[in-house]
């Protein structure tokens, strides 16, 4: 891939009451945002919005990698432990491989805000040359994660022949290993 390509970001909030109207979507504009302030390559992001049920979630992540073209997508809310927090399992019913690793990383990072980060059920993962990462639905706690999480995006977009992505090192600094010489 060129290194001027466009990185195309899908931003997925998944909220029952944003959804109908009855509040405006915070989450969906804070990562449009934490992007904005983080990323010094060029990128477009495409939003949407659905309630939480499972079909809508998965419908709508194999729509943005599938057909947008997203290399990554973010969503953004049903990651807890309620009923109807089913991002997780959409998401991975979609994806062709899970990537534990970005769970893992996303509740230990809550964890240095609160304690019920435990309660987080959030996942990684790959659908064709597609990452899908389920961040929180609060925009604090979105800004919280990405400052700190971001670091390995860049990489794991590159080595699925992505675009090259760079980031303002003052946000965060995007890891590559060292190439051998």
């Amino acid at each position: 891939m060129a290194e001027d390509e466009v990185l195309k970001v899908g931003a997925l909030t998944v909220s029952d009451r944003a959804s109908r109207g009855e509040y405006e979507d915070r989450s969906g504009p804070a990562i449009e945002k934490w992007l904005e302030g983080a990323l010094i390559t060029p990128f477009e992001v495409e939003r949407r919005l659905v309630p939480d049920e499972f079909d809508e979630i998965a419908e709508a992540i194999v729509e943005l990698v599938d057909q947008a073209g997203c290399q990554l997508v973010l969503t953004t809310g049903g990651t807890g432990p309620a009923r109807r927090d089913v991002t997780p399992e959409a998401t991975l019913s979609v994806a062709d491989r899970e990537m534990p690793g970005f769970g893992e990383r996303m509740r230990q990072i809550s964890l240095q805000y609160v304690p019920t980060a435990i309660l987080s059920r959030q996942v990684g993962a790959l659908r064709g040359q597609s990452l899908i990462v389920n961040l929180p639905g609060s925009p604090k706690s979105i800004a919280e994660i990405l400052d700190e999480l971001f670091a390995s995006i860049p990489y794991c977009i590159e080595l699925m022949d992505g675009p090259f992505v760079d980031t303002d090192p003052e946000v965060v600094k995007a890891f590559r290993p060292k190439k051998k010489s």
